[in-house]
């Protein structure tokens, strides 16, 4: 009996001295995880998470737990504010994958910067997000500059349009982005008939009847599918079918549901590619597929990528410190300077934070709503 007590009490101790050895760290994850946006914001986080569970062995060979530790922002910059500031106090924290609205990354960014906690962004566009000089931050996407510019060139070459409407949902992201797109329109000799903002969700009549009297060969939304999506659906009711364009915020399945029978006649640029037609994708399309049954997005491709690069990122510190806990100003210096394969192609940074040369699409839905690469 005292044998088989002593073997107990040493396997016991055996497993906690094993339990204490394996030291954590965690990758945090901050996306609207509830309300409107909350589609694609959960895409970012399973794309992260999967990410995650793919590079757990190697951080075990080495002693380390990864968890991931999921921020909701709601779409809301108090809200991520406040997050960020809960992911800060962690000191297990030393990566952060997000956001998906450039209006919470920005003050969300500049919390995380005095204490070196780096981020890769898979979504955010904002030129503001960058230029600001943050060593902290990153993204694999392409801005706006890069978007909107894209966005007016197809309008006035391929839908050869002379007369333009621009709409912006008043947030940072849409805003800039139509901005941008604007600039370029008229610079390229197109005719602006109107430019304004709107945060309305649900109404749009007063807003539908004005683009009726205005006749615009196109229309441009800065905005995102849960409030672009409504606004189609109005504007083909009441009988317009001019061309709508937008960027990466329309990017999101949940645009074709909520616009119904209004989605024809869309067009959109984004970095994102459907990650059914990268080949190195096939794999991480089935594991996703598998584990939250629906189909991975664009960003969720993109929020995969980023988390690659975070934990690609730990694992070269914890190797260059012979195994010790790397530190978050570390982190944040391999993250700017490092090349990652990525199933999006190789993803390395400039010295703002932006990836060098990102791709970007163009994607049209005609009258048999089905999705197509435009030339």
């Amino acid at each position: 009996m005292k044998k088989t007590l002593t073997l107990l009490i040493a396997v016991a101790l055996a497993t906690s001295s094993a339990a204490q050895a394996a030291q954590l760290i965690k990758l945090a994850t901050l996306s609207p995880l509830s309300g409107g946006q909350s589609y694609i914001g959960t895409q970012i986080r399973n794309g992260a998470a999967l990410a995650l569970k793919d590079l757990q062995p190697q951080f075990a060979k080495l002693g380390y737990t990864v968890q991931l530790a999921a921020y909701d922002d709601q779409a809301d910059p108090t809200t991520g504010v406040a997050a960020a500031r809960r992911m800060a106090a962690d000191k297990a924290v030393l990566g952060l994958v997000g956001t998906y609205n450039s209006g919470v990354v920005i003050p969300a960014s500049a919390v995380l910067a005095p204490l070196h906690l780096s981020l890769v962004s898979p979504a955010n566009t904002s030129p503001v997000v960058t230029s600001r000089g943050l060593k902290n931050v990153n993204r694999v996407t392409a801005d706006d500059i890069v978007q909107g510019a894209s966005g007016a060139k197809f309008m006035l070459g391929t839908l050869k349009a002379k007369k333009a409407y621009f709409l912006n949902d008043k947030s940072t992201y849409g805003e800039g982005l139509a901005r941008e797109a604007e600039k370029t329109f008229k610079a390229n000799g197109g005719m602006v008939v109107a430019s304004e903002g709107t945060d309305e969700k649900n109404n749009f009549g007063a807003l539908i009847s004005k683009i009726q009297v205005m006749k615009p060969d196109v229309i441009y939304f800065g905005g995102i599918y849960d409030q672009v999506g409504a606004f189609l659906k109005q504007l083909r009711e009441k009988g317009v079918n001019t061309p709508l364009m937008g960027a990466a915020g329309l990017d999101a399945k949940q645009l074709f549901d909520i616009a119904g029978d209004g989605i024809r006649n869309t067009y959109y640029t984004t970095s994102a590619p459907p990650v059914a037609t990268i080949p190195a994708a096939a794999k991480y399309f089935t594991a996703y597929k598998t584990a939250y049954k629906d189909d991975p997005q664009g960003f969720s491709l993109f929020a995969y990528d980023s988390a690659t690069v975070m934990l690609n990122s730990m694992l070269k510190a914890i190797n260059d410190n012979k195994g010790k806990m790397p530190t978050r100003e570390q982190i944040e210096g391999i993250v700017r300077t490092s090349t990652t394969k990525g199933l999006s192609g190789d993803i390395k940074f400039d010295s703002q934070g932006d990836r060098i040369d990102p791709a970007v699409y163009t994607f049209g839905i005609g009258n048999d709503k089905v999705l197509k690469v435009m030339k």
